[in-house]
């Protein structure tokens, strides 16, 4: 498959430390790294894409890496995650879908095997595209606590050639979280959900 080309490589990190209650005794921190790359496919319809999630590996455990060390670089402090793209007018939404399995196993190995899904999204757009990429609990998805979105995006970016692929990781729960549901104390991890 071909060769994975980055044009840049954005990280973005956000302390918050209160939603308009208390202050946090310690701010939630979600960081974010998005990577453009050049899209091989992009331009036209190629029945076999499978082949390039496998080129994108490296991709993904660098970017996983690097959103750990801007996070103090322990993996236990982690504790919400998702990923997404953002595929050039000149590509294909599927296109975006080979980063599911590169991205979410790239974390899954950053944290030392996280059990939950990593919740995932795209989209087709040109530069200046903005995504929301959801974020829930690494090791069980029922956790409402750590239901969060990052927004994120690039201005010249992509350009109709490329992809901006992202992972985003947090440290906790929404600030203030109040909705009840399954407390990330309760998780009993055996299967991701709960």
């Amino acid at each position: 498959m071909p060769e994975v080309v980055l044009r840049k490589q954005q990280v973005v990190v956000e302390e918050i430390f209160h939603e308009g209650g208390p202050r946090a005794a310690e701010p939630l921190r979600r960081a974010a790294v998005v990577s453009v790359i050049a899209n091989p496919f992009a331009g036209r319809y190629e029945a076999d894409i499978e082949g390039f999630m496998e080129d994108l590996k490296p991709l993904g455990l660098a970017m996983a890496q690097r959103l750990l060390q801007v996070l103090g670089g322990d993996p236990k402090a982690v504790q919400g995650y998702g990923k997404g793209a953002i595929v050039g007018a000149a590509g294909e939404l599927e296109h975006g879908a080979l980063w599911h399995v590169p991205g979410g196993y790239a974390m899954r190995e950053a944290l030392g095997g996280a059990k939950a899904i990593v919740p995932s999204t795209k989209k087709v757009g040109g530069p200046g595209t903005r995504l929301d990429v959801p974020v829930t609990h690494v090791d069980a998805s029922y956790v409402r606590s750590h239901f969060d979105a990052m927004e994120v995006g690039i201005p010249d970016s992509p350009r109709a050639d490329e992809m901006a692929v992202v992972l985003v990781m947090t440290t906790g729960p929404r600030i203030h979280a109040r909705v009840g549901g399954l407390k990330a104390s309760e998780i009993k991890g055996e299967d991701g959900l709960r």
